[in-house]
């Protein structure tokens, strides 16, 4: 079943809640929705689990204002979710910008109803580059990829797409299933591809990790061109007693490049 919450004034998340027992929130990467994750809802629903995905603000299913995709703002988006949904002693799940979100949630709201958090591929501590942090994309790179959202988002769907996937010879990833992932891309608003876009390019999470005190599982991708794996070193050094799992094979897409080894470790963090 699915709700429609109300975070702010005419602001409404839509948030897909499947199965019944301890709470699973996922947060997804951009530009998708919450039904990146529809074989964990498929597989965790089935093993006594709740699966509570929630739409973004501009993504999937769920409004899509003019303003208000700034980290402060997802994470208190999050925060209404589970107040309204009263979830407790929940397991935070965040994917790429997702697991931005859930750190910046996590040191905001002091991990309020969270028991555990999974960051999966995170763009965290900080998506770009800075005088100080030489980790990932340059600014301008950046920007090349917002002008490129603006320009033609289906055509930079489809590159970002290649570069999402390691799609290698042990796990070649299907045409109709890179067709879906474009699909959910495609639904996504323009405006809040390009401004959630921004707030990867501009927010910076370091001093958000050190405030982390709940238990954390790093999962990071040998070969993820996204989000390299030297976020996730920075991750494990910030975020105390904070573990990591290697995916070898997996590019930034873990949950699709190595799926059955990613659904064990999953079950393994959820114990």
């Amino acid at each position: 079943m699915g709700h429609y919450i109300e975070v702010e004034r005419k602001v409404k998340l839509y948030v897909e809640d499947i199965g019944t027992g301890t709470p699973v929130i996922f947060l997804h990467g951009w530009p998708l929705s919450s039904r990146m994750f529809e074989a964990q809802f498929t597989l965790l629903s089935e093993q006594g689990y709740r699966c509570i995905g929630i739409d973004q603000r501009g993504f999937g299913k769920s409004s899509a204002p003019a303003a208000g995709y700034d980290y402060d703002r997802l994470a208190d988006d999050v925060k209404a979710v589970i107040e309204y949904l009263r979830l407790e002693h929940a397991f935070l799940i965040g994917f790429s910008v997702g697991g931005a979100i859930a750190v910046r949630y996590m040191a905001r709201h002091g991990g309020y109803g969270i028991q555990k958090l999974a960051l999966i591929g995170a763009a965290a501590p900080s998506f770009s580059q800075r005088e100080d942090y030489p980790h990932g994309m340059k600014r301008e790179e950046a920007d090349a990829q917002i002008a490129a959202a603006k320009k033609d988002r289906p055509q930079m769907l489809r590159d970002f797409g290649e570069l999402f996937l390691a799609n290698t010879a042990s796990n070649p990833i299907s045409e109709p299933f890179k067709d879906w992932l474009q699909l959910l891309g495609l639904e996504a608003s323009a405006w809040g591809t390009v401004r959630t876009f921004e707030s990867l390019r501009d927010e910076d999470l370091r001093s958000d990790i050190v405030q982390i005190k709940a238990a954390t599982t790093i999962f990071q991708g040998a070969l993820d061109q996204i989000c390299p794996p030297e976020f996730a070193k920075q991750l494990l050094n910030g975020i105390d007693g904070s573990t990591l799992v290697t995916f070898e094979q997996s590019g930034h897409g873990i949950l699709y490049d190595e799926p059955a080894r990613f659904n064990q470790e999953l079950l393994e963090f959820l114990k």
